[in-house]
């Protein structure tokens, strides 16, 4: 088991691709196994050659899930950790927080312009924790 530290600075989608790639380089065939330590992020595989995408994802999500302290958003309890706590566990529970990615030859199977990222979903900045686990397709 690898643990990969990802230090963000506010909301937004954080790629880590190539800390991945280095884990599983040379491991012959198998799955990693990946999921976030943490109740306020996710993890997504998607696009990562325009960065736009990664902009309007997450300008979509904030405006499908306002802070707690909009209007839209009364009927929520959780609020004493402030208006992007019970936001960000919303948005989590909508999205992957474990992602399973085969790899073959030591190399993940991505498609030519896909990433994986962590999704940060609160405002302030965090040490999230991604574990990764290499399964072999051979069993060990």
């Amino acid at each position: 088991m690898h643990v990969i530290t990802i230090r963000t600075d506010g909301p937004g989608l954080y790629e880590f691709t190539d800390q991945l790639h280095g884990l599983v380089a040379g491991r012959g065939d198998g799955v990693a196994v990946i999921m976030v330590r943490h109740t306020s992020a996710s993890l997504l595989i998607q696009e990562n050659a325009d960065p736009d995408v990664v902009l309007d994802l997450r300008a979509f999500f904030d405006r499908l899930v306002p802070p707690s302290d909009d209007p839209s958003m009364g009927y929520l309890r959780h609020t004493l950790e402030g208006p992007d706590d019970m936001p960000a566990h919303i948005k989590a529970a909508m999205m992957p927080v474990s992602l399973s990615v085969p790899v073959a030859g030591g190399r993940l199977t991505l498609g030519t312009w896909q990433g994986v990222y962590l999704f940060e979903h609160r405002k302030a900045p965090h040490r999230r924790e991604v574990v990764v686990q290499f399964l072999s397709a051979g069993g060990g």
